[in-house]
């Protein structure tokens, strides 16, 4: 061998006997010191406040995994959030999510992007990255492509549907003496509010003996609503289900019903999705022109759950945990488990691992249902609704019974 031949084997052979001294194994010498788990959700436009929320849910989760030793299973590695901004149109989520895989080829995962419309176009994505993501958004269609990446942990929009106004029907029955026997639908026309409303025109609201009596779908932001609610004076359905999916739009409605008179109760009012009970809703309307609207969510916050509500208030500085924080906490936490499971930051093992799961602890105690397994198309089993109601100027949890915090209130008027 000759002398520049020795010298240049010398760093190989050094470290082959220092590793073989140490008595580590490549690998072990490699550990994982961190994990990256992504959140793309609107940081900017109309639904900033909605991605401010998942984030504030989501730093709150790293903090407690990390404060609690991390990821076990890696040597108690610890996670860290890495934020995407889907704007404010399809077009940009989708940039986004290619910026997120392009940018950060180590994630293990991901959660998102709260409008079903951004989900749907992120998910196609993540997809082809075999990168997992979870989402609480509602629409059907994100678990009807026979993707393998994507699991959603709410109750689709058209279950919610079908098992909320059975309910909703019975309680104004209950409430009145009367059962309602007309309704009237005001929504725009992004996917979620879109697979809230199908299944009623295809036969729901025929089945319960309701006619429906006023029909619009806007583009949302709403300019001026005068002329959508002028036909919901017009008619007087029963109930009104109002489904925008921005706040300013569920303020503007609201605002132009009270105008006409038809607030308070006069037209007892149902909306979908948490953005209408969140903290800005108080701070742009009084509490007496919310009061008795209700909404069907995909999550919230009711017994059994206390210590992250107060948890959550005290290091916020929100008022009260919403939906929002609550779904994207509980998704760190479903990726912790699945993290510990795998012992691995293979982005496809870990998606092995959330395929595998089905508990009814950790996670799952944040998620209607208490119970965390998908299906093959990515649905989560058991997954259940909630209703909350605006009362005396906080949004409270009046469905399931079980962990219900307050009664249900039907408006007599």
């Amino acid at each position: 061998m000759t002398i520049k031949r020795t010298l240049a084997m010398l760093p190989v052979l050094f470290g082959i006997g220092l590793g073989a001294g140490l008595g580590v194994s490549a690998p072990a010498a490699a550990q994982t010191k961190e994990v990256k788990i992504g959140l793309i959700a609107p940081m900017s436009g109309p639904w900033a406040r909605q991605g401010d929320l998942m984030l504030k849910g989501a730093n709150l989760a790293v903090d407690d995994i990390n404060k609690q030793g991390g990821i076990k299973s890696l040597g108690g590695a610890k996670v860290k959030l890495l934020v995407f901004d889907a704007g404010d149109s399809v077009e940009k989520a989708k940039n986004a999510a290619q910026r997120m895989i392009a940018q950060e080829p180590d994630l293990v995962g991901a959660t998102g992007a709260w409008l079903s419309s951004f989900t749907l176009s992120v998910t196609e994505v993540t997809e082809r990255a075999e990168l997992p993501v979870l989402t609480l958004s509602y629409s059907d269609q994100i678990t009807s492509r026979g993707f393998k990446y994507v699991f959603q942990t709410s109750l689709g929009g058209g279950a919610q549907a079908n098992q909320a106004l059975p309910a909703l029907v019975l309680l104004a029955e209950s409430a009145t003496g009367k059962k309602p026997t007309t309704v009237g639908i005001v929504q725009d026309n992004t996917a979620s509010s879109v697979s809230f409303a199908k299944p009623m025109r295809e036969g729901g609201l025929a089945k319960l003996g309701l006619k429906l009596v006023v029909d619009e779908t806007f583009t949302p932001p709403l300019s001026d609503c005068t002329p959508l609610i002028q036909k919901v004076r017009s008619s007087r359905p029963d109930i009104l289900l109002l489904l925008p999916t921005a706040i300013s739009d569920d303020k503007m409605c609201m605002e132009k019903l009270h105008e006409f008179g038809l607030g308070r109760g006069r037209i007892p009012v149902i909306s979908n999705g948490a953005h209408i009970a969140a903290p800005d809703m108080l701070k742009n309307a009084n509490k007496e022109l919310l009061e008795g609207l209700m909404t069907v969510v995909g999550n919230w916050s009711g017994k059994g759950q206390e210590t992250i509500m107060k948890e959550f208030v005290a290091k916020t500085g929100e008022p009260w945990i919403t939906q929002d924080s609550l779904s994207t906490y509980g998704d760190m936490w479903i990726f912790k488990e699945a993290l510990e499971k795998a012992a691995s930051a293979d982005r496809r093992k870990v998606a092995e691992a959330i395929r595998a799961m089905d508990t009814h602890e950790g996670p799952a105690k944040y998620f209607p249902g208490g119970r965390v397994k998908f299906d093959e198309a990515g649905r989560r089993v058991d997954a259940d609704l909630a209703i909350v109601q605006w009362q005396d100027g906080v949004p409270v949890l009046v469905y399931p019974t079980a962990s219900a915090l307050a009664k249900p209130i039907w408006p007599k008027n």
